[in-house]
């Protein structure tokens, strides 16, 4: 229990509201205001470098959100997720540049049209487990890929779309600096909106479809409902994600959706931790910036007597995408419950020293 929550001794719950409030310490709460200040302050000493792998792991971890529900508390599996949330990044576009629909609004509306898509492609999870639905999700991925391609009324083929930028009142979010702020939002209203989810009635029968799919029809829950509204979640959170993606850049590409950014995805959730909502923005972060300090290495490591010595030349710049498919390896082998679960033994640790349990 003190792994779990951390609950001060003699501080004992009466209520179930009470037993599953977010924050169930006065520390935890006084750490998240104290973070979100630091956050706010962000821009002010921050150059544009950083901002901007602020932003992207925003935006990704909004996604990343989506797909841990999926395959983290539900049991289902996708290798197909990039491909909602490019659907999300032509979609907002597509909204704002043909229907004159602020950026402001587009965004959530692309999220409901990316949920749509994502409930026609869940339909086979009421009826696949396994490997026959990860190949399912494989065919969805290559299916709107093809559409991206083809369909020029809505993506503009494969030339790409432009996206506006994010303006609210006359006010335009089209620098890192003011786009942060919009990054931060949607982040914090997604997260809390994922985990008051996983606190209600539907969270929980998705957590039971996920440990035992057989007990759970049998105390009465819909496994064909449950399966499928799983996909539509995953596939709105990966909507939002990808509408935030596309005004940010204020331009959509096809090539941006491939199967590598799914790989990357399922990386993102494995490392920060299965049916972790913590774990999510913990593992895209690290995944984000992996690939950046080893950008960083192979600069320190350029023109060395090291690189002379092995001949490494330009193999150096592959580094950064064998960096990837390690780290996923290593963390399935030697952290399978991720970065959150290393966390919480790490503040239990701390809290029960000097004692051993």
């Amino acid at each position: 229990m003190a792994t779990q929550s951390l609950i001060p001794a003699g501080d004992y719950r009466t209520t179930y509201a009470a037993d599953t409030t977010i924050f169930p310490t006065a520390g935890s709460r006084y750490a998240v205001w104290a973070g979100l200040a630091l956050l706010c302050l962000a821009p002010l000493v921050l150059d544009r470098y950083w901002l901007s792998l602020l932003i992207q792991i925003g935006y990704f971890a909004v996604a990343a959100l989506g797909l841990n529900i999926l395959v983290g508390f539900t049991g289902q599996i996708s290798i197909g997720h990039a491909a909602f949330f490019g659907f999300g990044a032509f979609a907002s576009a597509w909204l704002s540049n043909n229907y004159g629909i602020p950026v402001f609004f587009a965004i959530p509306l692309a999220g409901v049209l990316t949920t749509a898509i994502g409930l026609i492609f869940g339909l086979p999870a009421a009826r696949l487990k396994g490997l026959y639905l990860a190949i399912a999700t494989l065919a969805a991925q290559y299916i709107l890929q093809d559409f991206f391609a083809r369909a020029n009324w809505f993506t503009g083929g494969v030339a790409g779309t432009a996206a506006e930028a994010f303006s609210i009142f006359g006010f335009s979010f089209d620098t890192d600096h003011r786009y942060f702020y919009v990054v931060l939002a949607y982040l914090l209203l997604t997260f809390v909106l994922a985990t008051n989810l996983m606190r209600s009635r539907d969270g929980r029968a998705l957590v039971a479809l996920r440990d035992h799919y057989l007990s759970a029809e049998m105390m009465g829950i819909n496994l064909t409902r449950y399966r499928t509204l799983s996909f539509g979640l995953s596939a709105f959170f990966a909507g939002i994600g990808g509408a935030l993606y596309g005004h940010y850049l204020q331009f959509v590409s096809v090539e941006g959706f491939g199967i590598l950014l799914s790989i990357q995805f399922l990386g993102m959730i494995i490392i920060g931790g299965l049916g972790s909502i913590m774990g999510t923005l913990m593992g895209t972060a690290f995944m984000v910036l992996v690939p950046e300090a080893m950008g960083w290495l192979t600069d320190a490591v350029r023109g060395s007597a090291l690189d002379r010595a092995l001949s490494l030349k330009d193999n150096l710049s592959f580094l950064r995408e064998m960096a990837i498919g390690l780290v996923i390896v290593l963390f399935l082998m030697f952290e399978p419950d991720g970065l959150a679960h290393r966390w919480r033994q790490i503040k239990a640790y701390w809290k029960l020293y000097p004692f051993s349990h």
